[in-house]
C-alpha cells in the first residue's frame, strides 16, 4: 500500500503541470493575436504563481485539516475547468484573471499530496520518497512541454488548445488518485510507519489551524528555508516560461526553434532533466548526507548557478550544446526540490507537514511571482531572450546561501 499511495500520488501530479506551465508556449500567438508585450504578459503569469502561493498557504492547513486525497482530487478537477476558461480569453483581463484563479486549485495539489505521503512513509525515507514525488512533477514538465510542442508543431493548431487538450490529462489523473489513495494505514486497517507521537496527533488528538499555524511560523528554520526555496523557484519559474520563449523566437509560427530544430529536442531537455535531478537529490539527502537536506540543496544550486551562466554564452542557433547544457541547468536547478519537502516534516513532524509544505510553497510562488515580469521587463528593453539565465543564475547563488543557514 505504501507503493500504490506513491504511484497514485506520482501519477495524479505527473498531469497537474498541463494545468499551468503550457503558458510560455502560448505567449507568441498570444502576442500575435492580441497585441501584447512580454512584460504585460509576464504580469499574467503572477497573476497565477500569486495565487498559487495564497492558496499554498490556504490548502496545506486544508490538508491536515480533512485530509489530502480530497483536495488534491478537487484541485485537479476544478483546474481542468478553469484551463478551459483561460482559453476563450480575448483580452489581457480575460486571460489573466482565470489564470489567477487557476492558480488557487492549482495549489489544491503539491502540499496534499505530500501530506498523503508523510503518513505513509517514516523519516529515514522521506529523501527517497519526496525525490519520487520530485521525480513525478518534473516528468509532468517534459509532458506538458511535450503535449504543447504536439499541439503547436505536429497538429497545428493555435494557442488557445495548449489550454485545452493537454488538461484532459490532469482529469484523468486527479480521477485515478481519488480511486486509489488514501490518507493514512489505517483506512485500510494498517499500523502507521512514522513516529508515535506524530501517528497520534494525526489520528486522535488533531490541532486546530490556529495552532498548526502558530507551530510552524514560530520555526525559524521554516522562514529561512521558504526564503531559499523562493530564489531557487524563481529560477526554476525563469527557466520554465521563457526557455520555450528563447529557443522559438521568431520562428513559433513554423514550431521550429532557432536553427530549424523543433522545440521539442531543444525546450523538452529542460524537464527531462529537472525530472531526473529531482530523483538524484532526493537519493543522495538519504544515502549521502545521511537526511542533512541543506547539503546537496547547497551543492546543486551552485552548480545550477554555472550551468545558467553558460546557457547565456551559448548562441541560440547551436542547438546540439544547449540541449546538453540546458540539460545539466535543468537538472541541478529543479533537483534541489526533493531536498526541500523532505525537509518539512522533518522539522514539524508529520501531523504539521501539509502546512509546513503549504508556508514553504508559499515563499515559493511569491519569490517566482517577482521574477517573471521582471524578466519580460528586461527581453522587452535589451532585446535578449538569454537575459533569463543571468536572472536564474544570480537566483541560484541567492538559493545556496540561504540554504548554508539551515543546516539541517
Amino acid at each position: 500500500m505504501q507503493w500504490s499511495v506513491l504511484l497514485a500520488t506520482m501519477f495524479c501530479y505527473l498531469f497537474f503541470y498541463t494545468g499551468r506551465q503550457t503558458f510560455g508556449f502560448a505567449i507568441p500567438g498570444i502576442q500575435a493575436e492580441l497585441g501584447l508585450n512580454k512584460a504585460t504578459l509576464g504580469w499574467a503569469s503572477t497573476a497565477l504563481l500569486w495565487s498559487y502561493a495564497v492558496g499554498q498557504a490556504i490548502n496545506g492547513n486544508l490538508a491536515d485539516k480533512v485530509g489530502g486525497r480530497r483536495i488534491m482530487t478537487i484541485g485537479a478537477l476544478a483546474s481542468t475547468v478553469v484551463n478551459w476558461v483561460v482559453s476563450l480569453g480575448t483580452s489581457f483581463a480575460s486571460i489573466a484573471v482565470p489564470w489567477g484563479v487557476n492558480g488557487y486549485f492549482q495549489a489544491m495539489g503539491w502540499a496534499a499530496g505530500g501530506r498523503v505521503l508523510s503518513n505513509w512513509w517514516p523519516k529515514g525515507e522521506r529523501g527517497k520518497t519526496y525525490g519520487f514525488y520530485v521525480f513525478a512533477a518534473g516528468t509532468g514538465s517534459v509532458v506538458a512541454y511535450a503535449t504543447s510542442v504536439l499541439v503547436l508543431d505536429v497538429w497545428e493548431l493555435d494557442w488557445r488548445w495548449i489550454f485545452r487538450i493537454p488538461v484532459l490529462l490532469m482529469l484523468v489523473g486527479g480521477i485515478t488518485f481519488f480511486l486509489v489513495a488514501r490518507n493514512r494505514p489505517a483506512e485500510r486497517g494498517l499500523p502507521s510507519p512514522v513516529e508515535p507521537e506524530a501517528a497520534t496527533l494525526d489520528t486522535e488528538k488533531p490541532e486546530g489551524s490556529r495552532a498548526r499555524y502558530a507551530a510552524v511560523l514560530r520555526h525559524p528554520k521554516i522562514w529561512v528555508t521558504g526564503v531559499s526555496i523562493g530564489f531557487q523557484n524563481a529560477a526554476r519559474y525563469g527557466l520554465l516560461v521563457w526557455v520555450p520563449v528563447h529557443f522559438l523566437g521568431a520562428n513559433w509560427e513554423k514550431g521550429q526553434a532557432a536553427g530549424g530544430v523543433s522545440p521539442l529536442w531543444v525546450s523538452v531537455a529542460l524537464p527531462i532533466g529537472m525530472a531526473i535531478g529531482a530523483l538524484v537529490n532526493g537519493q543522495i539527502s538519504d544515502r549521502v548526507f545521511g537526511s542533512r537536506r541543506s547539503q546537496p540543496i547547497m551543492v546543486f544550486m551552485l552548480l545550477g548557478a554555472v550551468c545558467a551562466g553558460g546557457m547565456y554564452l551559448i548562441p541560440v542557433d547551436s542547438a546540439s550544446v544547449a540541449i546538453a547544457v540546458l540539460f545539466l541547468t535543468g537538472f541541478f536547478v529543479y533537483g534541489p526540490q526533493a531536498s526541500f519537502w523532505a525537509l518539512c516534516p522533518d522539522l514539524v513532524g508529520t501531523a504539521r507537514s501539509g502546512t509546513a509544505t503549504g508556508v514553504v510553497n508559499f515563499f515559493a510562488y511569491l519569490f517566482a511571482g517577482f521574477g517573471e515580469p521582471l524578466i519580460g521587463h528586461l527581453i522587452d528593453a535589451s532585446g535578449r531572450t538569454s537575459d533569463v539565465f543571468l536572472i536564474v543564475a544570480v537566483c541560484c547563488l541567492a538559493s545556496a546561501a540561504f540554504a548554508a543557514v539551515i543546516r539541517r
